[in-house]
This record gives structure tokens, sequence and C-alpha cells, in this order.
């Protein structure tokens, strides 16, 4: 191999660590916010049934600070959405990285026989890429969700003005 395909590789080496961590990280998120979403979902369905309101979010900011406009409103939601959007576009494509980065050791294993090598890489890059996409299909159904909940109560917050 040329010095810069060594060097190519050499560097991504050092990316799957932070990859993997970033991964976990965004997984732990993940499950975190479904027992949130989870609780949340469980108050609205038992308010329901009494016949209560559930008390609105983005009332309560409403009421922190009179005046606020519905344009600060929109941006008080995507503020609450952004982690969720975030976590559900970038956890697949790290889980690619993750994916890709052993692959170029166990491709190299193959040609030299060493099953054992292949498989501990392939083990790697697949439990990272569907721990990456069960942490981004989590958010992505908690992104849908909780964004049509904050819409509809900025409906009846505009209704109510």
């Amino acid at each position: 191999m040329s010095f810069l395909e060594v060097s190519l590789y050499e560097i991504t080496k050092y990316f799957l660590t932070p990859v993997l961590l970033l991964i976990v990280a965004m997984f732990i998120f993940a499950f975190f916010a479904l027992g949130v979403f989870l609780m949340e979902l469980w108050q609205r369905l038992y308010a329901g049934r009494r016949g209560l309101a559930f008390p609105s979010s983005l009332d309560w900011y409403r009421r922190q600070k009179p005046g606020r406009s519905v344009e600060d409103l929109e941006l008080y939601i995507l503020k609450r959405l952004e982690p969720f959007r975030i976590v559900s576009r970038a956890a697949p494509m790290l889980g690619l990285v993750a994916t890709m980065i052993p692959m170029g050791p166990a491709l190299l294993s193959l040609s030299e026989n060493n099953t054992r090598n292949v498989s501990e890489n392939l083990v790697v890059a697949f439990s990272a890429v569907i721990t990456a996409l069960l942490a981004a299909s989590i958010t992505f159904v908690i992104l849908t969700v909780r964004r049509r909940w904050l819409l509809t109560e900025l409906h009846d917050l505009n209704r109510e003005v």
C-alpha cells in the first residue's frame, strides 16, 4: 500500500472508539427519552380518560414571560425537538461509520484465512450498526409524536388568543 493509503487506514482506526462511544451515548439517551415519553403518554391518556386537560408545556412557557409571540413558541418547539432530530439523523450515519471501520481489518484477515479476526471485527461492525439504528428508530418515533403534541398545543393556544 502507498503512504497515503496507510495513512488513511491509520487515521480511521482512531475514529472507531469515539464513534462507538457516541453510539452508546445516543442509545442511552434514546432509552432515557423513551422512558420520559412513555410516562408523558401515560399521563396524557390518564388525563384524557378523566376528562382533564393535560398541562400544556407551551402554555407554561408562554406564562413565564407574557407577551411571547407565536414565533417564540415555534422556536421553543424546535428547541425541544432538536436533540431527537439530531439523534434520529446522526445515529444511522455513525452506525455506518462504525460498520465500515472494522471491515478493513476484517477483509485483510479474510485474505490471510484468519476467520477468528474476521468474526471479531464483524461482531463489532454489526453490533454498532444495530445499536445505532435502534437509537435512531426510538428517537424518530418520539420526535414524530411529540411534534404532533406540541403543534396541537400551539394550535390550541392560537385559538385562545
